[in-house]
C-alpha cells in the first residue's frame, strides 16, 4: 500500500496527501481514514488521529487493525485503562489477536505497573521471543521480579544485535536499576555507554544559537515580539526541562477537575517550526501579517482544546519545548499561563543523563558538560523573557513544591483563576497514562526521595557547576 510506504520513510506529508484523496475518491472507504489517522499518531498529533479512525470505523466496523490503531492512539491520550480493555478485547477474538497487538498490550501494561497481567500475557502461549522488542519488555518484567538476572539480561542484550533504538532502551534499563540498587559508578558508565552506541553526533552550537539570539533581542524589549492576536484562555504550558519535577507538576494539576494535563503536545514545537519556515523567528515575528498570526493562534488551541476530557475548561501543556518559544508565545498566545519549574541542577542534570531521551532532537543530553550549557540558556531566557515580557508566569522551586505541595498548587490554580480541591494534592490517585519517564515515580504520593540525589554521583561534577548551584539556592532563600 503506497500510504504505509510513505509512511516508513517518514514522508508525512505525501502520506497524508494521498490519504485525504482516498477519503474523497472513495467516502465509503476505511482506507484513506485509517491512513491519515497512523499518520497523525505517529506525528504525536493524537486527537486528530482519533477523529480520523472514528471516521474509518463508521466506514468499516469491526476492522481489526483499525480497533488496534484506535487503542494504540487512545493509550496515548493518556486513557490507559481504556486502551488496555480494548487490546484485551482484541486478544479475545483468535482472527485479530496479532503478535502487534500483543506488543502494545505488554507495552501498555508495563507502564501502567499492571505486573501480573503482564506475566499472564508472556506466559499465554505468545511467540514472543520472536519479537526484538517482545523480548526487551520481557526483560523488564524479568527485573521487576529478579533485578539482578534483569540487570544481566539487559545488558546482554544491549551489547547485541538488536536495532540501535532497542539496545538503547535496554541499556537505559539497566542504568535505571543499576542506579536502584546503589551501583552508581556503574550506572554512570554504562550511560555514557549507552550514549557513546546510540546518540548520533548532536550540534550544540546549532541548538544554542537561536537561544542565545532572543537573549540578546530580549535584552533591548519587548516591541519585536508584542502580541499579535486576541489574548488566549483557558490554555496553560510548563517551560522548563525536563526532569525538573514536571510530570508530578502535571499529574497534579490534571487531577483538577477543570484542567486537563495534554501530556507533551507538540503543538508550541509546530508552531515554531512554522514560524522558522516563514523566516519569521526570531526577529521577524513583527513582520508576521495578522492572519497568519491568527491561524498560527488557532492551530495550537484547536488542537490543545481538542483532547480536554468533559467538564474542564483548561489545558495543561507539558511540552518540553516551551522555553525554547517563550518570545512566540507572548505574541501569538498572549495570556497563556506559564509555570517556570527549576529542580537542583546537579539533581536535574544527573536525571537527564541517565534517562533515555530523543538521541535526535535530544541529543545535548548525552553529557553533563552539554546538560549544564543548555541548562545555563534555558534559565538566562526565561528570567529575561519573564522580565521583559508581559507574561502570566509562576515561577516554582522542585524542592519547594515537594515540602509545600498544597501551597504551590494553590499559587498555580490561582494563577489561573481556579479553586484550590483536595484532589491536587494525591497525583499518585491520577489513572491518566503516564507516558513520560516518570511514569513510576508519579504512582507514589509525594516525597522527597529524589532530592539530593546527584551526591551519589558526587564524582562525575566538576566546579563548573558551582554557578548554578548559587543561583538555585539564592532563588529559593528569595521563595521562588
Amino acid at each position: 500500500m503506497q500510504i504505509e510506504r510513505h509512511i516508513a520513510a517518514r514522508r508525512w506529508d505525501e502520506a497524508l496527501r494521498l490519504a485525504d484523496r482516498l477519503c474523497t475518491q472513495e467516502r465509503g472507504s476505511p482506507i484513506g481514514w485509517i491512513g491519515r489517522a497512523k499518520v497523525h499518531h505517529l506525528r504525536g498529533l493524537q486527537r486528530q488521529a482519533l477523529d480520523d479512525i472514528e471516521q474509518a470505523l463508521r466506514r468499516g466496523p469491526g476492522i481489526p487493525m483499525a480497533l488496534h490503531l484506535r487503542a494504540a492512539i487512545v493509550y496515548r491520550l493518556g486513557r490507559g485503562d481504556e486502551a488496555i480493555d480494548a487490546m484485551q478485547g482484541l486478544l479475545r477474538d483468535p482472527s485479530s489477536a496479532t503478535p502487534g497487538v500483543r506488543l502494545s498490550l505488554a507495552e501498555a501494561l508495563e507502564r501502567m505497573g499492571r505486573f501480573d497481567e503482564l506475566h499472564a500475557l508472556f506466559e499465554s502461549g505468545w511467540a514472543w521471543q520472536q519479537d526484538a522488542h517482545a523480548v526487551a519488555l520481557h526483560n523488564r518484567l524479568t527485573a521487576h521480579q529478579d533485578p539482578e538476572l534483569g540487570i544481566t539480561r539487559m545488558l546482554e542484550y544491549a551489547r547485541g544485535g538488536a536495532p540501535i533504538p532497542l539496545r538503547r532502551m535496554a541499556g537505559f534499563d539497566a542504568v535505571r536499576l543499576l542506579d536502584r540498587l546503589g551501583r552508581y559508578e556503574e550506572a554512570y558508565r554504562e550511560a555514557l555507554a549507552t550514549h557513546r552506541m546510540s546518540t548520533p553526533p548532536f550540534d550544540l552550537v546549532s541548538f544554542l544559537r537561536p537561544i542565545h539570539s532572543q537573549c540578546r533581542l530580549l535584552a533591548t524589549g519587548a516591541s519585536w515580539c508584542a502580541p499579535r492576536t486576541d489574548p488566549v484562555q483557558g490554555a496553560a504550558t510548563i517551560v522548563a526541562l525536563p526532569r525538573s519535577g514536571t510530570t508530578l507538576l502535571e499529574q497534579m494539576l490534571d487531577r483538577h477537575p477543570a484542567i486537563t494535563g495534554i501530556g507533551e503536545y507538540e503543538g508550541l514545537r509546530r508552531l515554531g517550526h512554522d514560524l522558522e519556515s516563514a523566516v519569521a523567528w526570531p526577529t521577524g515575528l513583527a513582520r508576521l501579517d495578522d492572519a497568519a498570526a491568527r491561524g498560527l493562534q488557532a492551530a495550537y488551541l484547536d488542537g490543545a482544546r481538542a483532547t480536554l476530557r468533559a467538564g474542564s475548561s483548561w489545558s495543561f501543556d507539558k511540552t518540553l519545548h516551551a522555553w525554547q518559544w517563550l518570545p512566540a508565545i507572548s505574541a501569538l498566545l498572549p495570556g497563556m499561563v506559564c509555570v517556570e519549574i527549576q529542580r537542583d541542577p546537579r539533581d536535574t542534570a544527573i536525571s537527564i543523563l541517565l534517562s533515555n531521551f530523543n538521541p535526535m532532537s535530544n541529543g545535548w543530553t548525552a553529557s553533563l558538560e552539554s546538560i549544564r550549557e543548555v541548562m545555563a540558556a534555558q534559565r538566562e531566557v526565561v528570567g529575561r523573557a519573564v522580565e521583559a515580557l508581559d507574561l502570566r508566569c509562576e515561577r516554582i522551586v522542585y524542592e519547594d513544591l515537594v515540602d509545600d505541595p498544597a501551597g504551590h498548587a494553590r499559587r498555580c490554580l490561582e494563577r489561573m483563576g481556579l479553586p484550590m480541591v483536595d484532589e491536587v494534592l494525591q497525583p499518585e490517585a491520577n489513572r491518566r497514562a503516564v507516558l513520560t519517564l516518570s511514569n513510576a515515580q508519579v504512582r507514589k504520593p509525594i516525597n522527597r526521595g529524589s532530592i539530593g540525589r546527584w551526591r551519589n554521583y558526587a564524582f562525575a561534577f566538576d566546579e563548573g557547576w558551582l554557578e548554578l548551584d548559587r543561583a538555585h539556592t539564592a532563588r529559593r532563600a528569595n521563595g521562588g
